[in-house]
């Protein structure tokens, strides 16, 4: 493997862990050159899985992609980068157990938001707008108003830590 920071194929595996899921396998390695240490995964090899996206192009499905999209959403958020990790390995096997060739945009998507509703709603907030693609300030308190009514449900039930959010048009 080459090292990520001085790019010389000269190293050793420390650690080996297999994933919650039992689909990759984490690998600790330390470059004999450099001495840094980074993290590797192996993945079993399937069947290419084509993303269809809103233009009709298609694409091969990088689940780096979900993972880099979740990053954005979840910048300067309390959420750790294990359990985005997580998250995309839900999404990618609920993708290959429904799907065998080809799953459109817009089913990600939707997976996206549906985890990162119930992870953070700020994060969940950031990712709708991109993926929505808000053109003004009414589509984006139309996605708001359903989460802010759960927002003050929560603080009358008694939840001292809720956040009460008003918005006027």
């Amino acid at each position: 493997m080459q090292c990520l920071f001085c790019k010389v194929d000269n190293d050793k595996v420390i650690n080996s862990r297999t994933s919650v899921d039992g689909l990759s396998i984490k690998r600790r390695r330390e470059c004999l050159s450099c001495g840094r240490r980074y993290t590797t995964y192996e993945r079993i090899e399937e069947n290419p899985l084509r993303v269809v996206k809103k233009d009709g192009t298609r694409e091969p499905f990088e689940r780096k992609k979900i993972l880099s999209g979740l990053l954005k959403a979840c910048e300067k958020r309390p959420v750790s980068t294990d359990t985005l990790e997580n998250i995309v390995n839900e999404i990618e096997r609920e993708i290959y157990n429904k799907f065998d060739r080809e799953v459109t945009t817009s089913f990600i998507g939707s997976l996206v938001m549906q985890k990162l509703r119930v992870l953070d709603m700020v994060a969940y907030v950031r990712f709708a707008s991109v993926y929505r693609e808000f053109k003004d300030i009414s589509e984006f308190i139309d996605e708001l108003k359903p989460l802010m009514t759960g927002v003050k449900k929560k603080k009358t039930d008694g939840g001292s830590n809720s956040r009460s959010i008003s918005l006027q048009h």
